[in-house]
């Protein structure tokens, strides 16, 4: 059986790009190119039916940049409010860049505790379901104005996965800086083996993740990007991790091309988001 043919028949679709796909290496500063790609691919995905979510990392090292400042040398406070700088900054430019395809997308800043609070949890799946129904593609990060979560703890793969499983998505695509899971990490070890299939998640793989990232950008390592497979793949979703470098991997990836390491849905009904939330 051909796993990945069986992808372009995925409805709803959750796509995170991290905040080293976002910026220039060199400078720090949006790639505006890649950025203007990237709505260009996920309206197109919208044109094909499928319903799509976007969880955007960003904002701090936005901010950051805005007003000159080294994101490794700052306090947490100082993160958080250049996280409100950036994030203004991030979706004026979301906002501009979709418009170009007359396609609406509207921001969603959300909390850990959001989702451990029933009620709450409820109003936000009901928000989100109600703008895909009206064909407007979310825009997703961590409050970090608010939440020091994500800041502390690793950037937006645990969230995407989170958002994954609070709207029963089908498929969780995870844009970073690797090209997929490797038996080791590559930039240490050249013999690393590259996995392109993961049919179960368990402790074999997950024992893989360290928590490596060969930017100093984002703050997500594998070890982050496995959470995120586990929750993913257990609320009944399959999920991709691909490079980020080239946006144009997302079609790749639908169209059932071998880029990046798929795993496998395996839905458990006793899996309880708000447990493994906490």
């Amino acid at each position: 059986m051909n796993y990945r043919e069986e992808l372009i028949n995925k409805k709803r679709i959750v796509i995170k790009i991290g905040s080293s796909s976002l910026t220039h290496s060199e400078t720090g500063l949006l790639d505006l190119e890649k950025l203007e790609r990237l709505a260009r691919v996920l309206t197109n995905l919208r044109n094909m039916g499928k319903e799509v979510i976007l969880v955007s990392s960003g904002a701090i090292a936005v901010g950051c940049k805005k007003m000159g400042l080294k994101k490794n040398e700052l306090s947490l406070s100082q993160k958080q409010a250049c996280a409100a700088i950036g994030q203004a900054q991030l979706m004026m430019t979301y906002q501009k860049l979709f418009s170009e395809y007359n396609q609406p997308v509207a921001q969603i800043l959300t909390t850990k505790l959001t989702m451990l609070n029933d009620e709450y949890k409820d109003n936000a799946k009901n928000t989100f379901l109600q703008l895909l129904k009206m064909g407007v593609i979310p825009i997703v990060n961590e409050n970090d104005t608010v939440s020091t979560y994500e800041i502390q703890f690793g950037d937006n793969d645990r969230l995407s996965a989170i958002v994954t499983a609070l709207v029963d998505a089908d498929l969780l695509i995870l844009l970073s800086d690797i090209d997929g899971l490797y038996s080791d990490d590559p930039n240490s070890n050249k013999d690393a083996k590259f996995i392109d299939l993961v049919e179960k998640l368990d402790e074999k793989y997950i024992n893989m993740g360290k928590e490596t990232s060969s930017s100093n950008v984002g703050t997500g390592g594998m070890s982050a990007k496995l959470v995120a497979a586990k929750i993913a793949t257990l609320s009944g979703a399959s999920m991709v991790i691909a490079n980020g470098a080239d946006v144009n991997v997302i079609n790749d990836i639908i169209h059932g091309k071998d880029k990046g390491t798929l795993f496998l849905s395996n839905k458990d009904d006793s899996f309880d988001l708000v447990e493994e939330i906490k």
